[in-house]
């Protein structure tokens, strides 16, 4: 028996704004019995829920029953039109010929190109770096509302009310790279919106000043709702030049930037300038301005609906004192500490007393004295705080400058007139809303205390993109985001932030086809022109980890065009006489931070890998879609650059590699990346790792990835393990020794300490550890091959996939023994590998409580395990779909 669930268009539950033209609706199933597959599927798609039963010709397509193991199809129906509800409904049949169908689901879609009309303004006079402008606009509704649905953007964050109600998130819309791309929010209003009287207001912050971490553009807002009557009439309230700007607000315009990179500004707030009736109708508009007109520039940009989840609160904190108040002249001073490096921002609740200003300074460690220092990580700012001046109307007042994240674990609080108690200081950890999916958990509260800093590291550096650091930098790279993907894929509902990287950075793309070192960013301002080649083939990898684990070819296709480019820029630069790659201009990096890579010569070792891995990528991507000339050219290209390195850069009497052309050094994690790709000779290989094996851990963050996989990959576990989890230095262990709650930049305890790069390991954990791997795209198949460390008593992960989670345990029993518990969700093959000692065989497994397999023989046909070998001392099984429980028994244990 099958059953549907979870149903999503474009990958996403409900979706409230899709603007895509072709819609791709999938599904998950669960079955009663191992190995239960469907031999045939359907979808219906309607305008209402009712239609989707009507046999009238209500039903708008109808796939009709189409033969296959499907879990998705694409619309093929007539044109979808903006700003609706549909209704669709997904039908399977098993086997057996009975049919089963999903509880109906809708989706709506947004607002298409020739739907808008709102215009987009602003504020009249000049434009303004770190500017804030409150807008309102009145308007009559003359009917009850049945439905109504907002559209809004902003360049480049906007606050959002209804009637007085808050509707965005916080920090939308997420950066892009304007003008090539401006995502906009959609949002349901209908319970907001009352027959007659209504208001909506809105604060834009316009940050300008050529920061890192965004494009400067030109501010503006756009705003477009649509409400339907009960009587059948339909309502339009658009922005324009009808809109109304306050005069008089609270925010200070112009303030400092927080950070030396540019990246938000101080927010001064005074509340006593702002009349709190400006979000109802009530207020008095003679006491605002008209809107105007914003620079045309904006409306050149292409609108795309934000598929990323908006900001959000995702834990309060109620923080301890850090030392004792202290009394100065302008009021008590505290310092809170909120226990580990957060990204959010505090909030006060605290009397009202008019005039007085309360300032909030953050840091991430505390001075010899015991204040906040003024510095964002290891740089010096002297404005790396806000403050908030009181109104003084009578009561509590409440007040969070939540228009940019900070990062911080200590918060400052100086000028209120008496020290703060207990309830009145809540800092609000925030990021991206992405849902938590993953898992891991095992008997070491050593391990799972590392795993549950990786989590917490990578939460922090989520922030409507997937930023380095939360605090000095907070930008978008290549290669962190490739990094971070290792976790990010395996615990977090995060194929839609990662897809906006790459998004990001094609709409950045240079001209000659490289990338600007980060993105979005103003690459031509001088702090921030500069290019890292290596980075740029991350591009590829990224790619390509997303396509292995969705399976989507139109994820695959849609970056295909930039990874060509940035390739093509690469390979074109080629020396004809050692077809390798010269190292040209931009900032090289091999390893980081703080690397030994050598870098003498005319050829990096590190950047010829990274270009082969990416040539290999372009070829397997062309040959996914069909390019088969691409296909051909890439293979032949990467032919030729192996060739080139193994020539000029390769020792074959060491049988490594050497760091650069001009270096006689053979770093161990260059040897390990160039091994773990598969580059060197087939017959060196064993000697190679040996030698990678034998060598002291000196790669940093980026080298560490390959050298751990490289290390479980070629049975060298107890290794691989150790790195992982030993407690002194270098290592992720040796922080979570020093009492880290989050991954620093690198192994010393230096500069960040918060950055997500180092966050894999938790990836690791569940990959090695518990064993989960992805045997082909989208998990149509699993590889289950886990590692059962001698101080383990038992280990257990769970991992997301398009089909559904793969969850995996292992325990040891009494008397010896392994028991291997291993869910497979349905359509999803598995293939369990299990290594042994030679000293210590497998001897048989059973599958609850059912031979299986003994000395060598498969004992009886059992449901769902379609087959076992022994090859060597590594035993595979190969599973459908379903439960089991495996009980592994070695050789010389008690039975």
């Amino acid at each position: 028996m099958l059953r549907i669930q979870n149903p999503r268009v474009n990958g996403l539950n409900a979706p409230p704004g899709l603007d895509e033209r072709i819609p791709v609706f999938s599904w998950q199933l669960t079955g009663t019995r191992r190995g239960e597959e469907p031999a045939a599927c359907r979808v219906k798609v309607a305008s209402t829920k009712a239609g989707l039963r009507s046999e009238d010709g209500e039903v708008l397509w109808d796939s009709g029953k189409r033969c296959g193991h499907e879990l998705s199809l694409s619309y093929e129906g007539p044109a979808l039109r903006g700003n609706r509800r549909y209704w669709w409904q997904a039908e399977v049949w098993d086997c057996d010929g009975s049919r089963y169908a999903m509880e109906p689901a809708w989706w709506e879609t947004g607002l298409f190109s020739g739907d808008w009309q709102a215009e987009w303004i602003w504020r009249a006079g000049d434009i303004v770096i770190n500017d804030f402008v409150y807008f309102r606009k009145t308007f009559e509704l003359g009917a009850p509302v049945v439905r109504a649905k907002l559209f809004v953007s902003a360049h480049h964050i906007v606050q959002l009310y209804v009637n007085g109600q808050r509707v965005s998130g916080f920090g939308s819309p997420a950066p892009t790279g304007v003008p090539r791309r401006k995502f906009y929010l959609a949002y349901d209003v209908t319970s907001l919106l009352s027959h007659g009287a209504n208001c909506i207001g809105a604060c834009v912050h316009y940050l300008g000043g050529s920061g890192q971490n965004y494009v400067d553009g030109s501010p503006g807002l756009l705003l477009q709702l649509h409400a339907e009557h009960a009587d059948g009439s339909e309502s339009l309230v658009a922005s324009d030049r009808s809109w109304r700007t306050l005069r008089r607000i609270p925010h200070r315009i112009g303030t400092s930037y927080q950070q030396n990179r540019r990246l938000s500004a101080v927010e001064d707030y005074d509340g006593g300038l702002l009349d709190p009736r400006w979000l109802t109708p009530a207020y008095d508009d003679s006491l605002c301005d008209p809107a105007v007109a914003a620079s045309p520039d904006c409306r050149a940009w292409p609108l795309m609906w934000q598929r990323l989840p908006e900001g959000a609160e995702l834990e309060l904190i109620q923080p301890t004192t850090a030392g004792q108040p202290r009394k100065g002249e302008e009021g008590w001073g505290q310092v809170f500490d909120a226990g580990k490096i957060v990204s959010g921002w505090p909030r006060i609740t605290l009397p009202g007393k008019a005039g007085v200003t309360v300032q909030l300074r953050y840091a991430e460690s505390l001075d010899p004295d015991g204040w906040v220092p003024h510095q964002v990580c290891n740089e010096i700012s002297h404005s790396y705080f806000d403050r908030y001046t009181m109104h003084g109307r009578g009561g509590p007042e409440c007040w969070q400058p939540d228009f940019s994240y900070k990062a911080f674990r200590y918060v400052e609080v100086t000028g209120y007139p008496a020290p703060l108690e207990k309830g009145q200081l809540t800092l609000c950890a925030a990021g991206t809303d992405m849902e938590r999916t993953g898992h891991f958990r095992c008997s070491s509260a050593f391990i799972n205390k590392l795993y549950d800093v990786c989590m917490q590291t990578q939460r922090n550096n989520v922030l409507g993109q997937v930023v380095d650091c939360p605090h000095r930098e907070q930008a978008q790279y290549l290669a962190d985001t490739d990094l971070q993907a290792e976790a990010l894929l395996y615990n977090f509902e995060a194929v839609p932030v990662l897809d906006k990287t790459l998004g990001d950075f094609a709409d950045g793309q240079l001209p000659d086809g490289t990338f600007p070192f980060v993105f979005p960013s103003n690459y031509l301002h001088p702090d921030f022109n500069l290019r890292i080649p290596e980075w740029d083939l991350h591009y590829a990898t990224l790619l390509w980890k997303l396509y292995r684990f969705t399976g989507d070819r139109q994820l695959l296709l849609r970056h295909y065009g930039p990874m060509r480019q940035m390739i093509d820029a690469y390979i074109s630069g080629a020396s004809p006489e050692t077809r390798l790659i010269p190292v040209g201009d931009g900032w090289h990096i091999s390893d980081w931070p703080y690397p030994t890579v050598e870098h003498e010569g005319e050829f990096l070792t590190v950047q010829q890998i990274k270009a082969w891995q990416a040539l290999r990528i372009a070829a397997e991507a062309a040959d996914v879609l069909g390019k088969a000339e691409d296909q051909e050219m890439y293979e032949r290209q990467a032919a030729a650059l192996r060739s080139g390195i193994l020539t000029f850069l390769y020792d074959p009497f060491r049988k490594l590699l050497r760091d650069s052309s001009g270096s006689q050094a053979f770093h161990q994690g260059v040897n390990a990346l160039a091994i773990y790709a598969g580059l060197l000779p087939e017959e060196d290989r064993e000697a190679a790792v040996e030698a990678v094996a034998g060598m002291p851990w000196e790669s940093r963050t980026v080298l560490s990835l390959p050298l751990v996989r490289l290390l479980f990959e070629e049975g060298r576990s107890e290794l691989a393990y150790q790195l992982l989890s030993k407690s002194d230095y270098p290592g992720w262990g040796y922080m979570i020794a020093q009492s880290a709650e989050t991954l620093w930049e690198g192994w010393d305890d230096i500069e960040s300490h918060c950055h997500a790069w180092n966050g894999y390991p938790a990836r690791l954990l569940q990959e090695y550890i518990c064993g989960i791997q992805s045997g082909k795209p989208g998990f149509a198949e699993a590889r289950i091959r886990p590692f059962f460390p001698d101080e383990l008593e038992f280990a257990e992960a769970a991992v997301p996939t398009v089909r559904g989670s793969i969850n995996v345990r292992w325990e040891r029993v009494l008397r010896g023994g392994i028991r291997l518990r291993v869910t497979l969700p349905c359509t999803m093959k598995g293939l369990v590998v299990l290594d042994s000692r030679p000293d210590r065989p497998i001897a048989s497994i059973a599958d609850r409580d059912e031979p299986v397999w003994e000395d060598g023989a498969i004992l009886r046909d059992v449901p769902g395990i379609a087959g076992c070998r022994l090859y060597g001392t590594r035993l595979e099984l190969e599973l459908l779909s379903g439960d089991y429980e495996l009980m592994i028994r070695y050789a010389g244990e008690g039975l």
